[in-house]
């Protein structure tokens, strides 16, 4: 995975296990609302397009701090 990057994502999330558990749960949402919360998804894999969308600001992540 090339985009988006883990570092990015960290400044969006505290840590890695918070950002590996808040996307896998929206990936699984994905998987049945098939609607995404951005426009333009570069990415053809679900949990891709939940990362980007974490990078975009779109998902609450206030709420998953594991640390």
């Amino acid at each position: 995975m090339l985009e988006p990057s883990v570092d990015e994502l960290l400044e969006k999330v505290n840590s890695k296990y918070a950002l590996v558990i808040l996307s896998a749960k929206r990936a699984r949402e994905l998987q049945f609302t098939k609607d995404p919360m951005i426009d333009h998804v570069k990415s053809n894999k679900l949990v891709g397009t939940a990362l980007e969308e974490i990078r975009a600001e779109q998902l609450e992540t206030a709420n998953h701090d594991y640390e």
